[in-house]
């Protein structure tokens, strides 16, 4: 078996040398060599020709992001992304995302050897996941995608005949954006799961709501959910969907992972099902794994409506994958195809409706 060959590029001489000692004690991958800065790296990427990258956000000589930058357009391959757990490296690792890194891991702000090592299965895990993704030459834009043209609406209506419920994993932050950039101001609510650590959905949520017409929000517990808002769970607890008299609510708690993830896909969609019946609306986005794909075949048989990722648009196909062997999509689509199949539903839905009165 020929093994992952991995390439650690940090400027601390202790990240370097702990993600190395991580990364050799696994019988199925190799640290192939370590760089200081991106000047170092890019020379050893040449002589070494690694599977995967680690990448440190704040780098010396050149900022990591300007590297990554450069490397997505050049010659592309997986990153993996090492952030602070501050709301300013969040916002760098989101950019990351964006620039064509597949993941990160979060280091802690202290204790760093400690912290590290904690994180092992977690950096092993995803470096595996890294070196089996699909990875995209970034056309090399220099921002962020601007905010679409049109008001947001200025009163959301307190209620909505539907709910669109998302989940995602690996890949899953620029997938939310491509469904939820070109809808219109007053699309019905949608309650997301993005597999994410505490500390960074709440500038994932504000990234988002400052490209989207909807409002974007990371959810609060007993949050009524309203039309022409999203709701993204917080890193780190469960969301799920009750109901309150005539209206909806979110209702986020700190139970034990399932499928090991807490926010779990599987407790929202769960949730869905028993809630929401045929007025849910399913979408499975890219992901390693099979958290959800029960419960949004649950969401199926109760009524829902479901889409699913495609293999060919997908980082990872492991989720959609899992939701198809379940028989829970109604339409397997490529990702830029499911936010206009959504809303040609939600006017077909709303046609009908119209035609009942």
């Amino acid at each position: 078996m020929n093994k992952i060959k991995v390439l650690v590029v940090d400027d601390s001489a202790l990240v370097r040398g702990i993600l190395s000692e991580i990364i050799n004690r696994q019988s199925d991958m190799q640290c192939v060599g370590a760089a200081s800065d991106p000047l170092v790296a890019r020379e050893l990427i040449r002589a070494l020709d690694p599977d995967v990258l680690t990448l440190d956000v704040e780098m010396p000589r050149m900022d990591g992001l300007e590297f990554l930058a450069r490397l997505m357009r050049l010659r592309p391959m997986p990153v993996l992304m090492v952030s602070t757990l501050t709301e300013q490296g969040a916002a760098t690792t989101l950019r990351a995302l964006e620039l064509g890194a597949v993941d990160f891991v979060a280091k802690p702000r202290i204790g760093i050897g400690n912290g590290l090592a904690e994180l092992a299965a977690d950096i092993v895990d995803k470096i595996r996941i890294a070196a089996r993704a699909r990875v995209r030459r970034y056309p090399g834009a220099a921002s962020a995608t601007p905010a679409p043209n049109g008001p947001r609406s200025a009163l959301p209506l307190l209620s909505s005949e539907k709910i669109v419920c998302i989940g995602a994993s690996t890949g899953g932050t620029e997938a939310i954006r491509e469904v939820l950039a070109p809808l219109p101001a007053d699309a019905p609510a949608l309650v997301l799961i993005q597999h994410m650590p505490a500390g960074f959905t709440a500038s994932f949520a504000a990234r988002l709501d400052g490209l989207c017409r909807i409002s974007v929000h990371e959810a609060q517990h007993g949050q009524r959910i309203l039309r022409g808002h999203a709701y993204i769970a917080p890193g780190g607890r469960h969301l799920r969907i009750e109901r309150c008299g005539s209206s909806y609510v979110t209702v986020l708690d700190d139970g034990a992972p399932v499928n090991r993830h807490r926010p779990s896909v599987e407790v929202l969609f769960r949730s869905a099902a028993r809630v929401l019946g045929p007025n849910a609306l399913g979408i499975m986005l890219t992901g390693m794994g099979g958290d959800g794909a029960q419960a949004m075949r649950e969401m199926k048989d109760a009524g829902s409506y479901n889409y699913v990722q495609d293999e060919a648009s997908c980082v990872v196909f492991g989720m959609p994958r899992v939701a198809i062997e379940c028989g829970a999509a109604h339409e397997v689509l490529p990702l830029l195809r499911i936010a206009p199949a959504l809303l040609s539903r939600l006017a077909m839905d709303a046609g009908a409706l119209r035609d009942r009165i």
